[in-house]
């Protein structure tokens, strides 16, 4: 066998989270030469990347279809013109995170009885959709003491039973900085559960390790997996593989999606989706439509249609399937529910 995959990483640092984290790829023609693709051809703006950077692993890379420029997994990745485009309904703060709802660096509180961290705001992969992309990270960061200081207030609210560690992806911390805000939560009575959204095992499913595992669960605390993964073909044997070792590891598995024009706006392709997410151990739990976030509207599904759609699978799928088609508007006291 070659020392390089397709991708061009070498297969000895494919093993090594840290390693395919420094070897992201950040150049477009990079990224487009190892797809044998045309940067005219697919639409790229480097315009819109000085915006929002391009960022993607090797290992998500190895699933796109060389040749292809509508391939779903390269639409969600690859900085488009599109985004240039100013559409006055869609802004920098979709779903009112910022003010009231970010009382305290490092914290969003919206809903009663959960609170939501963001451990940092690194991330693996920049999807172009992310309702985050104009967050102000800058001022939520935390140092370790102040990150004691922000669990103190959680363990004097009674009222909260769930702690969400999110970001960016949580999982691009430490396993020592993760297992400090675990153990910490754990000593909290009042928390039952700790819920971890990471779009990290999808697209670099090699840090799914035992020390990650042994630093995100509590004895006393029931762990929930909330994975994001768009598309059927984001699941290889090595998505496979981490799942397994999540499920092994006692976690309970969900997927969040998020319905995305031209990627997964089907019913056949959102229906091989919960099958392989099940297959996978991995429960479908929310089709999102898309947040109105500013450099995105190109990928906006208009609600009708989603609602058709979701129709449609309903005829193809058993319930525990179809995941719940939901809009996250501000203010509210919960997602609203459409299907």
């Amino acid at each position: 066998m070659s020392g390089h995959l397709r991708s061009g990483i070498p297969v000895a640092e494919r093993l090594d989270w840290r390693a395919q984290l420094r070897t992201v790829v950040t150049r477009a023609d990079q990224l487009l030469e190892l797809l044998g693709l045309d940067a005219a051809a697919v639409g790229y703006s480097e315009q819109a990347a000085g915006a929002f950077a391009l960022k993607v692993p090797h290992s998500f890379i190895r699933r796109m279809r060389p040749g292809d420029p509508r391939d779903p997994l390269l639409l969600q990745v690859l900085a488009h013109a599109l985004e240039l485009q100013h559409v006055p309904t869609y802004g920098r703060d979709p779903v009112g995170e910022t003010g009231t709802a970010n009382p305290r660096a490092g914290v969003i509180h919206k809903y009663r009885g959960r609170v939501l961290l963001l451990v940092t705001g690194a991330c693996a992969v920049n999807c172009r959709y992310c309702f985050r992309r104009h967050f102000p990270y800058g001022d939520n960061q935390n140092s370790r003491l102040q990150w004691r200081d922000t669990l103190r207030c959680i363990a004097r609210d009674a009222s909260i039973s769930e702690v969400i560690l999110s970001g960016g992806d949580p999982l691009i911390a430490g396993d020592q900085h993760l297992a400090d805000l675990v153990s910490q939560i754990g000593a909290m009575a009042h928390v039952r559960r700790v819920r971890i959204h990471s779009r990290v095992p999808i697209v670099l499913p090699d840090r799914v390790t035992e020390s990650l595992l042994d630093a995100i669960r509590h004895p006393r605390l029931q762990t929930v997996m909330v994975v994001h993964c768009n598309h059927a073909n984001e699941i290889d044997e090595t998505v496979l593989a981490a799942m397994d070792r999540l499920r092994r590891g006692g976690m309970h598995l969900l997927n969040q999606a998020v319905l995305l024009a031209g990627v997964n706006d089907s019913a056949p392709a959102l229906v091989e989706l919960s099958e392989r997410l099940f297959a996978a151990g991995v429960l479908p739990y929310y089709l999102h439509l898309l947040d109105k976030v500013a450099g995105a509207a190109h990928f906006d599904v208009p609600q009708q249609r989603a609602i058709e759609l979701m129709a449609a699978i309903a005829k193809r799928l058993p319930g525990y399937l179809v995941p719940k088609l939901v809009r996250e508007l501000p203010g509210e006291a919960s997602k609203t529910r459409l299907w």
